[in-house]
């Protein structure tokens, strides 16, 4: 079969296309026939790595989220077929197997059914965006574990930077679970990306007062804040947030830090969550997968240009271009097409 591989750490040109062998799954396990492989921020981040060249002690095939059919399955697996078709999560966190791939192995749990009426497209986007978006949301004290219609209701949820694949999912996940939406952007294609995605209320950060425009909305501040920049946001976050309120973090340059203002913090009681979706707990995990699961069949979760996520297509042979196109901030959701459908 073909994969994608590096064996060093490095600039994209460390990814080459190889010939590997097919291997069967284990116990608890299921091999999946890769149709669609997504590239998340944290993929080129991971094989960039500290920018020294390191040697890997074996060779990785990138890219962490996935859709495709189950090709065969391993001993002890039950509730999934052959032939199924499903979405895949943190596949190369702590492995060398990333979806870059014709064929993957994962365990079972990590291959979630998809419904016939979403496309493999939708579930090559989810993952990491999606659940990272969970988390954020339920992150805030005495709130819901897990999402679902109506947990987020009376909820006003601000997402900075809501075009971006996070920021889409926590706008898609916050309305459905019934909060009030705000986003701030940079422009006024990325404002209509966050509207076609289901914000309610669109904020040009570059040409309004934030904390103005959102007190319109929320006169006594915003219960929740999705942050994907929290050094540059910080002192609007405070601003906003209502007292006991909770400020998500998600995102960081490498080696980034933020200076939080104490004693404003304190006059509110502000709840800082940093989010990681790799390293949360086994509870947060199954309740974020189990959400996003619910609202996928209800048609919540949808990506592509009418949706506020723009697609853009590369073959396998491009994974370094595709790479590339996510280093270089690319709006929108890059997709690699591996195997025909």
């Amino acid at each position: 079969m073909k994969a994608v591989m590096y064996e060093r750490t490095g600039p994209s040109s460390v990814l080459v296309l190889q010939d590997r062998p097919l291997i069967s799954p284990g116990q608890g396990q299921v091999r999946v026939r890769v149709v669609v492989s997504g590239v998340n921020p944290t993929d080129w981040k991971s094989r960039a790595g500290s920018g020294t060249g390191s040697k890997l002690e074996a060779p990785k095939v990138p890219n962490q989220d996935g859709a495709g059919v189950i090709d065969e399955l391993g001993p002890g697996v039950t509730g999934l077929s052959v032939g199924d078709r499903v979405w895949l999560w943190d596949v190369a966190w702590g492995s060398t197997e990333g979806t870059a791939q014709e064929y993957v192995v994962v365990p079972a749990a990590q291959a979630v059914a998809l419904p016939d009426t979403e496309s493999f497209d939708t579930g090559a986007s989810l993952g990491i965006p999606a659940l990272t978006a969970h988390r954020a949301l339920t992150s805030k004290q005495n709130g819901p574990a897990r999402l679902s219609p109506g947990s987020l209701e009376r909820q006003v949820v601000l997402v900075t930077g809501g075009a971006g694949a996070v920021g889409h999912a926590a706008i898609q996940l916050a309305r459905w679970a019934g909060a009030t939406v705000i986003t701030t952007v940079s422009g006024e294609r990325k404002g209509e990306l966050a509207r076609q995605a289901g914000a309610h209320y669109v904020i040009n950060y570059r040409t309004d007062n934030v904390p103005q425009a959102v007190s319109r909305v929320a006169p006594t501040g915003v219960d929740t804040i999705v942050d994907v920049n929290a050094p540059a946001n910080i002192g609007t976050d405070l601003a906003v947030l209502k007292a006991g309120g909770t400020i998500s973090i998600y995102a960081a340059a490498p080696g980034e830090s933020l200076a939080i203002p104490i004693r404003e913090s304190m006059a509110k009681n502000v709840q800082y969550q940093f989010v990681l979706t790799y390293t949360v707990t086994d509870q947060q995990k199954s309740a974020a997968v189990a959400a996003v699961t619910e609202a996928l069949k209800a048609g919540a979760l949808r990506v592509g240009n009418e949706h506020g996520l723009p697609l853009t297509r590369f073959r396998l042979e491009e994974t370094a271009a595709a790479h590339d196109a996510v280093e270089q901030g690319f709006v929108g959701k890059i997709l690699i097409d591996v195997s025909a459908p």
